[in-house]
Protein backbone atom coordinates (compact mmCIF):
# COMPACT_ATOMS: atom_id res chain seq x y z
CA UNK A 1 0.00 0.00 0.00
CA UNK A 2 0.95 3.19 -0.46
CA UNK A 3 2.01 4.32 3.19
CA UNK A 4 2.61 0.95 4.13
CA UNK A 5 6.42 1.51 5.10
CA UNK A 6 5.80 4.02 7.04
CA UNK A 7 4.07 1.86 10.19
CA UNK A 8 6.53 1.50 12.36
CA UNK A 9 8.16 5.07 12.74
CA UNK A 10 6.55 6.79 15.91
CA UNK A 11 6.17 10.47 15.71
CA UNK A 12 5.12 12.74 18.68
CA UNK A 13 1.94 15.77 18.61
CA UNK A 14 -1.81 15.45 17.62
CA UNK A 15 -2.52 13.81 14.52
CA UNK A 16 -2.21 15.65 11.42
CA UNK A 17 -5.24 14.33 9.60
CA UNK A 18 -7.90 14.35 12.44
CA UNK A 19 -5.90 16.06 15.60
CA UNK A 20 -6.52 13.15 17.60
CA UNK A 21 -4.12 13.63 20.35
CA UNK A 22 -2.16 10.61 22.60
CA UNK A 23 -2.45 8.31 20.06
CA UNK A 24 0.32 6.36 18.09
CA UNK A 25 1.03 8.04 14.92
CA UNK A 26 2.65 7.10 11.24
CA UNK A 27 4.09 10.19 9.91
CA UNK A 28 2.19 12.05 11.27
CA UNK A 29 -0.91 10.38 11.05
CA UNK A 30 -2.61 8.32 13.01
CA UNK A 31 -3.80 4.59 12.20
CA UNK A 32 -7.23 5.93 11.00
CA UNK A 33 -5.77 8.42 8.84
CA UNK A 34 -3.56 6.07 7.57
CA UNK A 35 -6.14 3.74 6.25
CA UNK A 36 -8.23 6.80 4.75
CA UNK A 37 -5.40 7.88 3.11
CA UNK A 38 -4.34 4.70 1.45
CA UNK A 39 -8.12 4.03 0.21
CA UNK A 40 -8.02 6.81 -1.81
CA UNK A 41 -7.77 6.77 -5.46
CA UNK A 42 -6.62 9.33 -8.55
CA UNK A 43 -9.50 10.68 -10.09
CA UNK A 44 -10.62 13.44 -12.85
CA UNK A 45 -11.08 16.67 -11.61
CA UNK A 46 -13.27 19.88 -13.76
CA UNK A 47 -13.47 23.39 -11.77
CA UNK A 48 -17.12 24.62 -13.29
CA UNK A 49 -16.87 26.47 -15.23
CA UNK A 50 -13.19 25.10 -16.25
CA UNK A 51 -10.58 28.47 -17.36
CA UNK A 52 -9.66 28.46 -20.78
CA UNK A 53 -6.73 26.16 -21.05
CA UNK A 54 -7.28 24.37 -18.27
CA UNK A 55 -5.81 20.99 -18.66
CA UNK A 56 -6.79 17.03 -17.86
CA UNK A 57 -6.59 17.15 -14.05
CA UNK A 58 -6.52 14.06 -12.00
CA UNK A 59 -6.62 14.81 -8.04
CA UNK A 60 -5.70 12.12 -5.49
CA UNK A 61 -8.80 13.18 -3.46
CA UNK A 62 -11.20 15.91 -2.63
CA UNK A 63 -9.68 18.69 0.02
CA UNK A 64 -11.55 17.23 3.33
CA UNK A 65 -10.72 15.15 5.85
CA UNK A 66 -7.15 13.53 6.64
CA UNK A 67 -6.39 14.67 3.29
CA UNK A 68 -7.12 18.39 4.08
CA UNK A 69 -5.50 17.91 7.37
CA UNK A 70 -2.20 16.83 6.37
CA UNK A 71 -2.25 19.04 3.82
CA UNK A 72 -2.51 22.14 6.25
CA UNK A 73 -0.13 20.56 8.59
CA UNK A 74 2.46 20.19 5.83
CA UNK A 75 1.89 23.69 4.46
CA UNK A 76 1.19 25.58 7.18
CA UNK A 77 2.64 24.18 10.53
CA UNK A 78 5.97 23.09 8.91
CA UNK A 79 5.58 19.08 9.45
CA UNK A 80 7.76 18.38 6.60
CA UNK A 81 7.96 14.37 7.48
CA UNK A 82 4.67 14.27 5.64
CA UNK A 83 6.22 15.51 2.31
CA UNK A 84 7.29 11.83 1.55
CA UNK A 85 3.68 10.13 1.86
CA UNK A 86 1.72 12.76 0.59
CA UNK A 87 4.28 12.60 -2.27
CA UNK A 88 3.92 8.88 -2.64
CA UNK A 89 -0.18 9.80 -2.67
CA UNK A 90 0.88 12.59 -5.83
CA UNK A 91 2.95 9.89 -7.44
CA UNK A 92 -0.54 7.90 -7.99
CA UNK A 93 -2.09 10.97 -9.36
CA UNK A 94 1.25 11.30 -12.35
CA UNK A 95 1.00 7.84 -12.82
CA UNK A 96 -2.97 8.18 -14.10
CA UNK A 97 -1.89 10.70 -16.54
CA UNK A 98 2.08 9.00 -17.73
CA UNK A 99 2.45 5.64 -19.59
CA UNK A 100 5.11 3.77 -17.70
CA UNK A 101 6.65 2.82 -21.38
CA UNK A 102 7.41 6.95 -21.62
CA UNK A 103 9.37 9.47 -19.69
CA UNK A 104 8.09 11.42 -17.43
CA UNK A 105 8.59 15.67 -17.33
CA UNK A 106 6.86 16.59 -13.56
CA UNK A 107 6.76 20.61 -13.56
CA UNK A 108 5.70 21.67 -9.65
CA UNK A 109 3.55 25.13 -9.80
CA UNK A 110 6.30 27.27 -8.25
CA UNK A 111 5.94 29.10 -5.36
CA UNK A 112 6.91 32.79 -4.24
CA UNK A 113 9.81 34.23 -2.72
CA UNK A 114 7.62 34.82 0.12
CA UNK A 115 5.78 31.72 0.24
CA UNK A 116 9.64 29.66 0.31
CA UNK A 117 10.51 31.64 2.96
CA UNK A 118 7.48 31.43 5.38
CA UNK A 119 7.44 27.76 4.89
CA UNK A 120 11.12 26.93 4.72
CA UNK A 121 10.88 25.75 1.36
CA UNK A 122 9.48 25.46 -2.02
CA UNK A 123 6.86 22.73 -0.75
CA UNK A 124 5.68 22.10 -4.02
CA UNK A 125 9.24 21.01 -4.96
CA UNK A 126 9.68 18.86 -2.06
CA UNK A 127 6.37 16.83 -3.08
CA UNK A 128 7.53 16.34 -6.78
CA UNK A 129 10.92 15.35 -5.60
CA UNK A 130 9.35 12.20 -3.59
CA UNK A 131 6.69 11.69 -6.11
CA UNK A 132 9.60 10.98 -8.56
CA UNK A 133 11.50 9.26 -6.17
CA UNK A 134 8.15 6.79 -5.87
CA UNK A 135 7.52 6.49 -9.66
CA UNK A 136 11.02 5.83 -10.10
CA UNK A 137 11.06 2.56 -7.73
CA UNK A 138 8.01 1.77 -9.79
CA UNK A 139 10.00 1.30 -12.52
CA UNK A 140 9.53 5.36 -14.71
CA UNK A 141 11.94 7.52 -16.08
CA UNK A 142 11.24 10.66 -14.33
CA UNK A 143 12.73 14.23 -14.42
CA UNK A 144 11.67 17.10 -12.39
CA UNK A 145 11.79 20.63 -13.88
CA UNK A 146 11.41 24.12 -12.55
CA UNK A 147 11.02 26.10 -15.70
CA UNK A 148 8.76 28.54 -13.94
CA UNK A 149 8.95 31.39 -11.29
CA UNK A 150 6.33 32.75 -9.58
CA UNK A 151 6.02 36.68 -8.81
CA UNK A 152 3.94 37.95 -5.89
CA UNK A 153 0.10 38.02 -6.94
CA UNK A 154 -2.59 41.01 -5.73
CA UNK A 155 -5.39 39.49 -3.72
CA UNK A 156 -8.08 37.36 -6.43
CA UNK A 157 -10.99 37.43 -3.73
CA UNK A 158 -12.78 39.79 -5.70
CA UNK A 159 -12.22 39.06 -9.19
CA UNK A 160 -14.20 37.14 -11.86
CA UNK A 161 -13.10 34.01 -13.67
CA UNK A 162 -11.12 35.87 -16.74
CA UNK A 163 -9.43 38.11 -13.85
CA UNK A 164 -8.03 35.43 -11.74
CA UNK A 165 -6.94 33.83 -15.08
CA UNK A 166 -5.07 36.93 -16.07
CA UNK A 167 -3.62 37.77 -12.80
CA UNK A 168 -2.55 34.11 -12.88
CA UNK A 169 -0.86 34.44 -15.92
CA UNK A 170 0.78 37.53 -15.35
CA UNK A 171 2.49 36.41 -12.32
CA UNK A 172 4.29 33.70 -14.08
CA UNK A 173 7.77 34.06 -15.50
CA UNK A 174 9.79 31.99 -17.32
CA UNK A 175 13.62 31.27 -15.65
CA UNK A 176 16.40 32.92 -18.19
CA UNK A 177 18.46 30.40 -20.08
CA UNK A 178 16.58 27.00 -18.05
CA UNK A 179 16.14 26.20 -22.19
CA UNK A 180 13.44 23.25 -23.11
CA UNK A 181 13.41 20.34 -21.16
CA UNK A 182 11.41 18.64 -24.11
CA UNK A 183 13.55 19.48 -26.87
CA UNK A 184 16.17 16.48 -25.55
CA UNK A 185 15.38 13.61 -27.03
CA UNK A 186 16.10 11.49 -24.01
CA UNK A 187 13.14 13.61 -22.11
CA UNK A 188 10.80 13.31 -24.69
CA UNK A 189 7.30 12.20 -23.22
CA UNK A 190 4.94 13.01 -20.93
CA UNK A 191 4.67 16.46 -19.24
CA UNK A 192 2.45 16.53 -15.96
CA UNK A 193 2.24 20.04 -13.70
CA UNK A 194 1.80 19.20 -9.99
CA UNK A 195 -0.04 21.23 -7.67
CA UNK A 196 -1.08 20.84 -4.12
CA UNK A 197 -4.81 21.69 -4.39
CA UNK A 198 -6.84 22.98 -7.31
CA UNK A 199 -10.02 25.41 -6.71
CA UNK A 200 -10.98 27.61 -9.57
CA UNK A 201 -8.28 25.85 -11.75
CA UNK A 202 -6.69 29.56 -12.71
CA UNK A 203 -3.26 28.65 -11.52
CA UNK A 204 -3.24 25.40 -13.55
CA UNK A 205 -4.21 26.92 -16.42
CA UNK A 206 -2.02 29.87 -16.68
CA UNK A 207 0.75 27.49 -15.79
CA UNK A 208 0.19 25.37 -18.80
CA UNK A 209 -0.19 28.29 -20.73
CA UNK A 210 3.21 29.35 -20.09
CA UNK A 211 4.69 26.05 -20.99
CA UNK A 212 2.90 26.18 -24.35
CA UNK A 213 3.93 29.13 -25.08
CA UNK A 214 7.79 27.96 -24.57
CA UNK A 215 6.88 25.29 -26.93
CA UNK A 216 6.54 22.65 -24.13
CA UNK A 217 3.28 20.79 -24.43
CA UNK A 218 1.46 19.48 -21.43
CA UNK A 219 -0.07 16.20 -20.72
CA UNK A 220 -1.93 16.86 -17.73
CA UNK A 221 -1.95 18.39 -14.54
CA UNK A 222 -1.82 15.76 -11.24
CA UNK A 223 -2.88 17.62 -7.87
CA UNK A 224 -3.82 16.45 -3.98
CA UNK A 225 -7.08 17.39 -3.60
CA UNK A 226 -9.93 19.40 -5.21
CA UNK A 227 -12.22 21.43 -3.28
CA UNK A 228 -15.47 20.99 -3.26
CA UNK A 229 -16.25 24.65 -2.44
CA UNK A 230 -16.12 26.04 -5.96
CA UNK A 231 -17.96 23.60 -7.47
CA UNK A 232 -15.02 21.18 -8.66
CA UNK A 233 -16.59 17.84 -10.63
CA UNK A 234 -14.99 14.80 -9.72
CA UNK A 235 -15.33 11.30 -11.85
CA UNK A 236 -14.90 7.91 -11.02
CA UNK A 237 -11.42 6.70 -9.50
CA UNK A 238 -9.17 5.95 -12.60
Amino acid sequence: MVLSELADLVLPGACAGCGAERVRLTYGTCAACVTALESLRPRTALPSPPPAGFPDCVTVGAYAGPLRGALLAYKEKGRHRLARPLGMLLAAAVAALAPRDRPVTIVPVPSTAAARRERYGDHMARLAGHAARRLRAAGYRVNVVQPLRALPRPDSTSLDTSERATVAVNSLRMMPRIGNPLRDGRSRGTLVVTDDIVTTGATLAAVARRLQEADMQVTGAAVLAATELRGIRTGIPL
